[in-house]
């Protein structure tokens, strides 16, 4: 689709010249050849850049004519982009850290005075993506794993929003290092087996003695494809949750029945708001006290949210009923 609004005019010029005057090939001189102007709007201010573009004048050299651009333009923005490396890196860091959604990060763009579209998120979203899969093979992030002798995969989707695509994430188990990150919108075990062997390039001869995820049918296709015999074993996390579903219905169930017997918090609440008094205090105390355990459902499978109200709950009656015995707060 062709852009139906103006780009915003410039507000800052920078010229970039070539540092290097020297031609990368045959050593000879290069020559001022032309300009070239482009536009790049950063995080900051929207730039004006004119590009000093030189050229090889030795009919020899096989780089002749071809156009050598400055250097500089690099840490700029890429190639026949029109938003900076810094806006790229931003959107990034708030879709994976922050997790942002995109219209989230739009409209956080807007409101900086970045003019972009909701599109061009999306696909500078995907741009850095393509960094992260750059950074992460290159030969030196894997010279380590080689030294192991061994690796163990994890292999795990993630997908912020339904109906979005899923970052799918390659981890190396012993060194903790991302093999692979890449999104899919399609996750079918021929996907998924291409990913896992794209995971394993500049790994070969390392041998893969085993392969952990959430048990997912079409990983549990993918590792049988892509690495036939290698043992393939259900994450700790995924195989206690499983293990502990039927306790968690059951502390669920609980909760909602123990909940329904507490009633009428906030009309306590409201008769004392305006006392000051030590018994007033108190009274909040305990409400705010009824109010957190209300809000706390535990942490399946290992904590039992509703174990944890019970106990909460006994807690306060008994206090109380020590209370009552006493006889209240005394009078000032």
């Amino acid at each position: 689709m062709a852009r139906i609004t103006p780009r915003p005019p410039p507000t800052q010029a920078v010229v970039l010249s070539c540092l290097n005057r020297c031609c990368p090939v045959c050593g000879g001189p290069l020559w001022f050849a032309y300009d070239n102007a482009r536009t790049v709007t950063t995080l900051e201010v929207v730039l004006g850049v004119t590009l000093q573009v030189r050229r090889c004048v030795n009919p020899a050299c096989a780089f002749y004519h071809r156009p050598y651009r400055p250097e500089l333009e690099g840490r700029l923005a890429l190639p026949h982009h029109e938003f900076g490396l810094d806006v790229i890196a931003w959107i990034g860091a708030c879709r994976y850290q922050d997790h942002d959604t995109v219209p989230e990060i739009h409209r956080t763009l807007i409101n900086r005075g970045v003019v972009i579209a909701p599109r061009t998120v999306d696909h500078l979203l995907g741009r850095y993506e393509e960094w992260v899969g750059v950074v992460l093979a290159t030969p030196a992030s894997r010279a380590g794993l080689r030294q192991q002798g061994r690796l163990i995969l994890a292999v795990d989707g993630l997908q912020p929003d339904k109906g979005h695509e899923v970052l799918w994430v390659v981890r190396e188990v012993l060194s903790g290092d991302i093999l692979l990150a890449r999104s899919r919108l399609a996750s079918g075990h021929d996907d998924l087996s291409a990913l896992l062997r794209a995971a394993l390039l500049g790994l070969e001869g390392v041998p893969v003695v085993g392969v952990i995820s959430d048990g997912q049918q079409a990983i549990r296709q993918a590792v049988a494809e892509a690495l036939p015999g290698v043992p393939h074993q259900l994450c700790q996390f995924h195989y206690l949750r499983e293990a502990g579903r039927p306790i968690w219905e059951a502390d669920r169930h609980a909760q909602k029945e123990l909940r329904k017997r507490v009633r009428g918090v906030r009309p306590i609440e409201r008769a004392v708001e305006d006392r000051t008094d030590p018994e007033a205090e108190v009274i909040r105390g305990y409400c705010a006290a009824v109010r957190g355990a209300l809000g706390d459902s535990g942490h399946p499978p290992l904590d039992a949210g509703g174990l944890q109200l019970q106990q909460r709950w006994s807690a306060m009656a008994a206090s109380l009923d020590r209370v009552a015995q006493k006889g209240g707060c005394p009078r000032r």
